[in-house]
């Protein structure tokens, strides 16, 4: 049992997660400095908190072009995470033992969805490599307008057959139309959430149906903040990149919570997560993926 002190700790926060403010239409909300400063400091993150005060305002209010702008070059930062641990080349990897069942069936293309795609990376290199023939269809999902429009440039211009919408992944419509022939993908996406949302993501997965899904994060050993530090320091320029993740290692979620919470959300599933040894984990595990395949298939 922990001790009362650690369990009263407020969480970490991501600065990206605070400066964008998008309704459930998909407009945008104005961000106030104050508020998010204000929040960063009663979670004890007085960096942070400076990183937020020297962002552009005006009338108190962070100028949205300015974080837009911000927030796309965090993500080519962080891309380059996925480019040393070599995520893209792993999730391909998973995705070719998984789908040959599904396009067997000879019932028109699999779809495979990335949830919080960012700027596409993941199905981008896919689609470059030509991993999969026509009868799969690569679709990149994001709440955030800005970066849906860039993946979309970034794909066009390198002519790949790959496509990016906004909006929430699992609402009817979206992305998703047949569940049967439809895997469910993200990378470094489920430790945004809070532990007491998990199983209402993974809950999403059961209500369609599809026909599985692998949610890549960061396996929180004892190492994994210590190896975050150094690589964003030495990899990274933006502060932004550099606070944000290092937070990320520290509020990724261990395999028993996502285990616990996918089996409790989606009831339909044969569910899978192992964290890496704490002391020495390999450094491709730095990144391992909670996964579930549709028990009744």
């Amino acid at each position: 049992m922990p001790p009362v002190a650690a369990l009263s700790r407020p969480r970490l926060l991501e600065i990206t997660d605070l400066v964008v403010a998008l309704d459930p239409a998909g407009g945008r909300r104005p961000v106030e400095v104050e508020q998010v400063r204000a929040r960063l400091m009663a979670a004890g993150q007085t960096r942070a908190a400076r990183i937020v005060a020297s962002m552009p305002s005006r009338n108190g209010v962070l100028v949205a072009s300015a974080v837009d702008a911000l927030v796309i070059r965090v993500h080519c930062e962080l891309q380059r995470l996925s480019e040393e641990l070599q995520l893209p080349r792993r999730v391909a990897h998973w995705l070719r033992v998984w789908l040959p069942p599904l396009t067997k069936r000879g019932m028109g293309p699999v779809r495979v969805v990335d949830v919080g795609c960012g700027l596409g990376y993941v199905l981008r290199w896919l689609a470059a490599r030509e991993v999969f023939d026509a009868d799969v269809e690569l679709v990149g999902v994001d709440l955030n307008p800005v970066l849906v429009a860039r993946a979309g440039q970034l794909a066009t211009a390198e002519r790949l057959r790959c496509r990016f919408v906004v909006g929430d992944a699992f609402a009817p419509g979206v992305a998703v139309d047949d569940p049967d022939r439809t895997i469910v993908i993200s990378t470094g996406f489920v430790h945004h959430l809070v532990e007491k949302d998990l199983a209402g993501f993974f809950h999403a997965h059961q209500q369609l149906a599809v026909a599985g899904f692998a949610h890549w994060d960061i396996d929180p050993s004892r190492w994994a903040t210590v190896g975050a530090w150094v690589f964003h320091q030495a990899r990274m320029r933006e502060p932004v990149s550099r606070h944000d993740g290092v937070v990320s290692a520290r509020r990724s979620h261990p395999a028993p919570v996502l285990v616990d919470a996918a089996t409790r959300g989606a009831t339909g599933y044969h569910v899978q997560c192992v964290d890496a040894p704490g002391w020495r984990p390999p450094l491709w595990d730095a990144l391992r993926p909670v996964t579930g395949l549709w028990v009744g298939r």
